[in-house]
This record gives structure tokens, sequence and C-alpha cells, in this order.
């Protein structure tokens, strides 16, 4: 990323509370157009937390969250979903619906109250599904799919948003390996050609391959955030997920393996 490419998303003195407890305290940092940014941490350390707080679904403790230099608690709800999609961690469907009409659900902000979608819309919504590899299954019904398919659709829906900004909670849960990377690289496209993204993972290896930056909760308010490179070490990771991490060499990088404790068996 340019380290002159204009901000789209930042949060300023953010704090994350749950029961009581400070997940992140004083989050501050700026993400502009073509990076992409990862949040990685142990289950429980505010990962999802902090993306809906982001996202503006719940209250944060304390601090502010700015849209391209507005504040997003005084931003209309259509506003911000023109600007950012929110993927979520888990989607339920409860009534039935074709693949395409559930990928058009984010064409939503884009159109007027009393509007139907247009050609233009319905082109975007099978881009969206042929670029997950569910274009075949565009009149099939929801509730039919895997869990993995699902997971795709999901993504499909964000992608049928068009927004500047991603906020992506887990978005290779359920997916097999060569979807994961798969979706990866298409955030990492949307990035190239512009947009922000902000994705938490489970797989470290995941955001050394595709991150520009990485942020660290530790889950007890504390965090790091740095350039990929920079900020993902042994000593780091072995805090940030309290087991043994250790680097190895693969091709011109690194992968990071969890080598657990001497007691395990």
């Amino acid at each position: 990323m340019s380290a002159i490419a204009p901000t789209l998303f930042a949060c300023r003195d953010i704090r994350v509370d749950v029961s009581g407890r400070t997940l992140v305290e004083a989050l501050e940092f700026e993400v502009g157009r073509g990076e992409l940014l990862a949040v990685l941490g142990q289950n429980g350390s505010g990962k999802s937390l902090t993306l809906h707080t982001l996202a503006g679904l719940r209250p944060a403790a304390n601090g502010q969250v700015l849209l391209s230099g507005a504040d997003m608690s005084t931003t209309g709800r259509q506003d911000i979903a023109r600007q950012l999609a929110l993927l979520p961690q888990h989607v339920d469907d409860i009534f039935p619906a074709t693949v395409l009409d559930t990928a058009m659900i984010g064409r939503h902000p884009h159109i007027g109250r009393f509007q139907w979608e247009s050609s233009e819309d319905v082109d975007i919504g099978h881009a969206a599904l042929t670029a997950v590899d569910l274009g075949e299954l565009a009149r099939r019904d929801v509730l039919t799919l895997s869990g993995g398919e699902r997971r795709r659709l999901a993504i499909a829906q964000v992608l049928t948003q068009q927004p500047d900004i991603y906020l992506l909670d887990e978005p290779t849960n359920h997916l097999d390996p060569q979807h994961q990377l798969d979706a990866l690289r298409l955030f990492r496209e949307r990035a190239n050609d512009g947009a922000a993204v902000i994705a938490s993972l489970h797989d470290v290896n995941l955001a050394v391959r595709y991150a520009d930056r990485c942020l660290l909760l530790y889950g007890d308010g504390r965090w790091d955030i740095g350039a990929t490179d920079d900020v993902l070490d042994e000593q780091r990771l072995t805090e940030l997920y309290a087991t043994p991490m250790e680097s190895i060499a693969w091709r011109s990088t690194r992968l990071f393996v969890a080598t657990g404790s001497a007691q395990a068996t």
C-alpha cells in the first residue's frame, strides 16, 4: 500500500468491553485505499466484538469511528451501508430464497425504497456468484447449500454491496483450503482495486500471505499493530496464542507453526 493512500476508515480511542471486562483499550488505527489489515488473536480476545463495534452494530465503551473522515455515529445507516460491508461469522437463513436473491441483498443500500433491482444490479449479483464459484447454483434454494457453499454465498453478498470498506469476520470459516485461498485472493484484489479490507483470521499464515498489516488483540486490553513482516514474530505470536509458535522458512517467506507445550502428548 502506498504511504500516501487516502484514509477510508479510522478509529480513535476505541474501548471494547464485555461483561465488565475490557478486551480492547484505546484502539487507534487508520486504513487507506489499497490495504488489507488482518486481525489476529485467540478465541475470546475480542476480534468479533471489535469488528461489530467498528461496524456500528454495538456501542463502543469509548471512542469514535470515522468513515472517510465523517463520524459514523452521525451517519445514516443506508449511507454507512453504501460505504461499508460487514461479513459476520455466522449467517442464518430463515426463509427459502434462491442463491441469486440472497446475493442480491447486498444491492439493497443502492436501491431506492420503491425501486426494483435493475439489470445492472442483477449482473453484479451474477458476477459475484461466479467469483465465488457458485454461478451454476444461482437458482438453487439457499436452504439446500452446504456449509461451505453458504459461506461463499455470504462472501458473494458483500461483494455485490460494492463498498469501499470491507469488515470480514473469519471469512474463511467452513471453507476448504482451495476456497480459503480463493476468498482471500478476492479480497486482496478488492484492496488492490482501491478498497480497504479489515479481516479477522484464525490462520496466521493466511495473514502472512495476504495482509499488508496486522492488528494483534491480546484480550486484556493490549494490542499491537504494524506491517505484517514487522509485527509477526515468534515472541509476539507465542504470547498472542498462549502456545509456542515457531517460524520456518518457506520459499521466499516465512510460515508459523504452533509446536505446543513440552507437556503435550
